[in-house]
């Protein structure tokens, strides 16, 4: 995958993954995503984003699910980061709604960049 934030620490957790292909698949689905949104994640951010991706693609094989959580509680996350999330989620399969909530908080935080 020819791509610019693929840098040398992406690529170390990529390597590292439990499932490297259906991480990269991912991590590819969701640079298209943020790209389209005009997210502009940070080097650092974008690790952390890459780990948690590798732990969502780890849980979708698996099975295994994370807590409920409130809602509520992402009240002050913004529709587009939800949408890139939910659609994250989807394309994985096999998680629970928690999941979108979880991992938007990392798209919103790379919107704040702008």
């Amino acid at each position: 995958m020819d791509e610019p934030w693929l840098t040398e620490d992406v690529q170390k957790v990529l390597r590292e993954a439990h499932h490297q292909a259906e991480t990269a698949d991912a991590l590819a689905y969701v640079f298209k995503l943020m790209r389209q949104a005009e997210i502009e994640p940070t080097e650092l951010q974008l690790v952390i984003l890459i780990n948690h991706v590798s732990e969502m693609v780890d849980r979708s094989i698996t099975g295994e699910q994370l807590p409920a959580v409130e809602p509520e509680m992402f009240a002050g996350v913004s529709p587009v980061a939800l949408n890139i999330a939910g659609q994250l989620v989807n394309h994985l399969g096999n998680l629970s709604d928690s999941e979108k909530y979880v991992v938007s908080i990392h798209f919103e935080t790379a919107l704040q960049n702008s």
